[in-house]
C-alpha cells in the first residue's frame, strides 16, 4: 500500500514538471505580446534548462550521499516557489529569474524521481513502471498545450504557471507521508571543486551559445573571454573528476558502452524535442495567424502518440532489445523533422498533426528506453548519479538546442529588419513582437502583417532544416548500443 501512494506522489511529481513544460509552449508568444522581448524569449526556456541542467548532477550526487527524499524535498518547494514568482513577474527579466529558480528545483526533482523508482522496484517490474512515468507525460503533454491554449486566451498567460502547485502539493505530502528509505551511514566527501568547476563551465558555454550573435557579436571580446572561461573550467573539470574520492559526475559511466551511446542520444532527441515544443507554436500563432489554443490543439497528437510510443518501448525493451526499440524511436522521429522540412503556410493542418504524432511515437519509444538503460547498467551506488547524468544530458540537449534554435531565429529576423524595412515596408521592434500577440497583430496593416509573417516563416523553415540534420544524426548514434534487454539486479557492469 505505502508503494502505492509512493508511486501516485512520484506520478504527480512527474505530471507537474511535466505539465509546467508543455503549458509555457502556448503561452510563450502572448508573453512576448503582453511582456515585450521577442529577441529574449529563447531566455525564458534557456534560463529554466541552464540551472536544470548544472544542478541536476549536483543533486542526483547529493542523493546518493544523504538520501532521495532529502533532495526531493527541496527540489519540490524550489519548483513550486519558482512557479508562483513566475507567476507574478513584472517584466520579461524578472520571468528569466524566476524560471531559473524554477530550473534548480526541476534540477532535484526530476532525476530523483526516477531514481526512487529504480530503488522501490525489481528489475522485472522496473519497465512497467518506466512506461507509466513516460504515460504521465504523455497524458500531461495532452492537457499541457490544449489546457494551456485554452486559459492563455481565456484569462491570462499568468495562469498557466498556476497549474502545477496543487499537483506538487500533493506530491510532496505522499513522499513526506509514505516514503521511508534505508540509508547506509557512511563517510562522504563532497566534490566541491568539482562542483564549482562544472557548475561555472557549462554556465558559461550556454550564456555564450545563448547570446553569441544577438546581444553580443561572435567575435566580441566579450563573448571570446566567456567562451575561454568555459574550455578552461570544463577542463579543469575533467581534471577534477578524475581525481576525486567522490566524484560529483562519475566518468567512468561512459566506460560502459550503452550508457555512453544512449547519452548521446538523449542529447540529440532531446534538442529536437525543444525545438518542436518551444517553436511551433511560433509558427501557427505568427505565421498561421491562429490563437493559443488552437497551437497547443496541432501538438496534441504528439502527446497522444508519445503515451502510446511509452507503453510500447517499455515492453520492446525487454522483448526486442535496447537498440531495436531505440532505434525505431529516432527513425520515426527523423521521419517527423524531415516531414515538418516540407511544410508552408499552405500545408493542411491534418498534416502538421500528422507530423506531430510521429514525432510523439518516436519521443515515447526512445525516450522510455534511455532512461531504463541509465539505470540498468550500475548497481545501487551508482544509480542516482547514472539516472541523473542521463537527465542532465537531457536538460543540456534542451538548453544548447534552444539558444543555438533561438540565436537561427533572432539572427534571421535581425538580419531581415535591419534596414528598418521589409521589401519596402516599414519595419519596427515593436511590429515584431505586435505579430506575436492576438490584440495588437490586429492593428497591424494588413501588407506589414504579411510581411512580417513570411519572414518568420523562412527563419523557422532555417530551424526546421537544422532540427532534421540532428534527427539524422540520433539514428547514427542509436546504432552503437547492444540490442539486448536490461540484465537482472546483480548481473550489471560496474563502471
Amino acid at each position: 500500500m505505502k508503494r502505492g501512494y509512493i508511486l501516485a506522489g512520484l506520478l504527480l511529481s512527474t505530471f507537474l514538471a511535466a505539465i509546467e513544460g508543455t503549458v509555457i509552449g502556448p503561452a510563450g508568444p502572448r508573453i512576448v505580446g503582453d511582456l515585450g522581448g521577442v529577441e529574449l524569449l529563447s531566455w525564458v526556456f534557456t534560463a529554466y534548462l541552464l540551472t536544470m541542467a548544472v544542478t541536476t548532477p549536483i543533486f542526483g550526487k547529493i542523493s546518493d550521499l544523504y538520501g532521495r527524499k532529502p533532495v526531493f524535498v527541496i527540489g519540490s518547494v524550489l519548483f513550486l516557489a519558482g512557479s508562483v514568482m513566475c507567476g507574478l513577474a513584472q517584466g520579461m527579466e524578472q520571468l528569466i529569474i524566476f524560471r531559473a529558480i524554477q530550473g534548480i528545483g526541476a534540477g532535484g526533482l526530476i532525476p530523483v524521481t526516477f531514481t526512487i523508482i529504480g530503488d522501490i522496484y525489481p528489475i522485472e517490474e522496473r519497465g512497467k513502471i518506466q512506461g507509466y512515468i513516460s504515460s504521465v507525460w504523455g497524458i500531461s503533454s495532452l492537457v499541457g498545450p490544449l489546457l494551456g491554449g485554452y486559459v492563455v486566451d481565456s484569462l491570462n498567460w499568468r495562469w498557466v504557471f498556476g497549474f502545477n502547485v496543487p499537483f506538487g502539493l500533493l506530491s510532496l505530502y505522499f513522499i513526506l507521508r509514505y516514503f521511508h528509505e534505508q540509508m547506509e551511514r557512511r563517510k562522504v566527501k563532497i566534490d566541491y571543486a568539482g562542483a564549482v568547476t562544472f557548475t561555472v563551465g557549462v554556465a558559461a558555454l550556454l550564456f555564450g551559445l545563448a547570446t553569441g550573435g544577438q546581444q553580443f557579436a561572435w567575435n566580441s571580446p566579450i563573448l571570446l573571454t566567456v567562451f575561454a572561461v568555459a574550455i578552461l573550467m570544463l577542463a579543469a573539470f575533467f581534471i577534477v573528476e578524475n581525481k576525486a574520492e567522490e566524484p560529483l559526475v562519475p566518468l567512468r559511466l561512459f566506460r560502459i558502452r550503452d550508457v555512453a551511446y544512449s547519452n548521446v542520444a538523449s542529447l540529440l532527441a532531446s534538442a529536437l524535442l525543444i525545438g518542436l515544443t518551444s517553436y511551433f507554436p511560433l509558427w501557427v500563432q505568427g505565421v498561421l495567424g491562429e490563437n493559443a489554443t488552437r497551437s497547443g490543439l496541432l501538438l496534441a497528437p504528439m502527446s497522444v502518440c508519445w503515451l502510446v510510443g511509452s507503453v510500447i518501448g517499455g515492453r520492446w525493451i525487454v522483448s526486442r532489445g535496447s537498440r531495436f526499440t531505440s532505434l525505431i524511436g529516432l527513425l520515426l522521429i527523423a521521419i517527423g523533422a524531415i516531414g515538418l522540412v516540407f511544410v508552408t503556410d499552405g500545408t493542411p493542418e491534418a498534416m502538421l498533426m500528422v507530423w506531430n504524432a510521429v514525432y510523439g511515437l518516436g519521443f515515447g519509444l526512445s525516450f522510455t528506453v534511455f532512461t531504463i538503460i541509465a539505470q540498468s547498467s550500475v548497481g545501487y551506488q551508482l544509480r542516482g548519479a547514472s539516472t541523473a547524468l542521463n537527465s542532465f544530458v537531457k536538460s543540456l540537449g534542451q538548453t544548447i538546442g534552444v539558444a543555438v534554435f533561438g540565436a537561427l531565429i533572432n539572427q534571421h529576423i535581425a538580419k531581415e529588419t535591419a534596414s528598418g524595412s521589409v521589401m519596402g515596408v516599414k519595419v519596427t521592434q515593436e511590429d515584431v513582437n505586435s505579430l506575436l500577440s492576438p490584440e495588437k497583430v490586429q492593428q497591424l496593416p494588413l501588407e506589414l502583417w504579411n510581411t512580417l509573417r513570411h519572414v518568420l516563416e523562412n527563419g523557422l523553415h532555417v530551424l526546421y532544416i537544422v532540427m532534421a540534420a540532428i534527427a539524422a544524426a540520433g539514428v547514427i548514434s542509436v546504432l552503437g548500443l547492444r540490442n539486448r534487454a536490461p540484465e537482472a539486479e546483480g548481473s550489471r557492469e560496474e563502471a
